[in-house]
């Protein structure tokens, strides 16, 4: 498809006249870091977005910085509070009543789970190799606190909000034109060889025997073995439990709804170490590199793979 000429992009919608543009995409978290870049790169391959945000100003804003610094007016906001329901159903509606269907959907949305001591955490220095493979996680515990509270909305922002929108949108999915297409944000914490627990290990490379059914059971035991400080005890990842944790489901749940819809291109990602707010700013790749792989699998032809796991924009084997 080629692009629009600047200032040729389809218009908002308005409220009484249902547009329905060749391709339509909802990026959650889409008004910063990763995610603004992601809503920048497919408005830019002609698609139209609907940026979504928890804070009405903030998204608004990024989507005026797009518009003005990109000179792209495909692209609209919609106000998503991925952890209510309401919030979910009220962005459904819109979408329904607007386009009448939805072509991609990127679950971007993240926080990542930990109550941190940011001054203590700068002071560590720990270099980048160090951080992405792990071994920081014994450097880390004077300054990092899992508390039970905060891995509660770790797990409800990026297990149970990816859920809770993917639900809530699919039936706007299967009416889709050109394809559905879901992309999952991961990241490399979802390894499985970052696991401990050899037994839950081999269990979650094993796709035929998990359902969402037993990915709730499973974080419901994360959550006691939280609450009673057994983590370690028990073999659960010492590095960024709950983010980790997180993401080891969402790579299982993304297999599972590519599993339950072959029509759908249904993938995970890992943007790469971007530097960015999630990581205090520690990472290395920009915003711009760490969008590539997410566009790139929003844009995926028919006969593209699914049900994988991506590092950037290649394909890799973690389970």
């Amino acid at each position: 498809m080629e692009k629009p000429a600047p200032g040729t992009a389809a218009a908002a919608p308005t409220a009484d006249a249902k547009q329905a543009p060749q391709r339509l995409a909802v990026v959650t978290g889409g008004n910063r870091g990763v995610g603004l870049e992601v809503c920048r790169q497919l408005a830019d391959q002609g698609v139209t977005v609907i940026l979504t945000a928890r804070d009405d100003k903030r998204g608004k804003d990024a989507v005026e910085s797009i518009r003005r610094e990109s000179n792209l007016s495909n692209i609209v906001f919609h106000q998503l509070d991925v952890q209510d329901d309401t919030s979910v159903a009220s962005l459904a509606q819109y979408i329904e009543n607007s386009y009448g269907k939805l072509d991609i959907l990127v679950n971007n949305a993240a926080v990542i789970g930990v109550a941190a001591d940011e001054e203590g955490l700068k002071a560590l220095n720990i270099d980048t190799e160090t951080w992405i493979s792990g071994r920081a996680a014994s450097l880390l515990k004077d300054v990092f606190q899992n508390t039970y509270d905060v891995t509660m909305n770790c797990l409800d922002t990026n297990y149970y909000g990816y859920k809770r929108v993917t639900e809530a949108l699919l039936p706007l999915l299967k009416l889709s034109t050109s394809g559905a297409r879901i992309v999952n944000a991961s990241s490399l914490a979802s390894e499985l060889k970052r696991m401990p627990n050899e037994k839950l290990r081999n269990d979650l490379s094993n796709i035929e025997i998990w359902d969402e059914a037993r990915i709730e059971a499973l974080l419901n035991t994360f959550m006691e073995d939280v609450k009673e400080g057994r983590l370690e005890e028990a073999g659960w990842p010492t590095m960024l439990p709950a983010y980790s944790m997180s993401k080891m489901v969402i790579n299982l749940y993304t297999r599972i709804l590519a599993r339950r819809h072959p029509d759908m291109r249904v993938n995970c990602v890992r943007p790469g170490f971007v530097k960015t707010d999630i990581n205090w700013n520690l990472g290395i790749l920009t915003p711009e590199q760490g969008a590539r792989g997410p566009v790139m699998l929003a844009l995926l032809p028919q006969d593209g793979p699914t049900g994988c796991y991506f590092d950037q924009t290649e394909m890799v084997n973690v389970w």
